[in-house]
């Protein structure tokens, strides 16, 4: 099986749409994904992302932004990685975190940043195989649309 990785393009959004709503549902919360395509075009100056492909399809990608945090400076935030479950253990996403790390690398990043459930004990397990420190007393706090507008409207 030969796996291509490659930066994806504007005409990859539909694929990657996909695997985004694929790895929405693995992760149990499908209706949270209000993405779409014509939100990735209109949005692109913000993200970058790899696809790795095999005989032509799409079954894995890397999306990353890059992220300025006050304790390190410049940084490189990976928002997801995924691989279909049937090209699993078959060193896809080391192939497309290889293109991450290359990038940081190259734009000087002090550090790479990524998050994983605590249940997703697979891919902590691969986490750490590579060393990845995992910290688990930092807990996300996220505001949508409507919860930004309630605060903007109450405070």
């Amino acid at each position: 099986m030969k796996v291509i990785i490659r930066r994806g393009t504007e005409n990859d959004f539909p694929s990657v749409l996909g695997l985004i709503k694929e790895l929405a549902d693995f992760e149990k919360a499908p209706q949270q994904v209000i993405n779409t395509v014509d939100k990735m075009v209109q949005e692109q100056e913000y993200f970058d992302f790899f696809v790795a492909e095999v005989n032509g399809a799409i079954v894995g990608m890397a999306l990353y932004f890059f992220a300025y945090y006050t304790w390190v400076g410049k940084s490189l935030y990976l928002d997801d990685i995924y691989v279909k479950r049937e090209f699993r253990s078959k060193k896809i996403g080391t192939k497309l975190l290889r293109e991450i790390f290359k990038v940081a690398r190259e734009k000087k990043c002090n550090r790479i940043r990524w998050q994983v459930l605590n249940w997703n004990k697979e891919a902590i397990r691969f986490y750490k195989k590579i060393n990845a420190r995992i910290d688990d007393g930092w807990l996300n706090c996220d505001f949508g649309q409507q919860e930004i507008s309630s605060f903007l409207n109450t405070f």
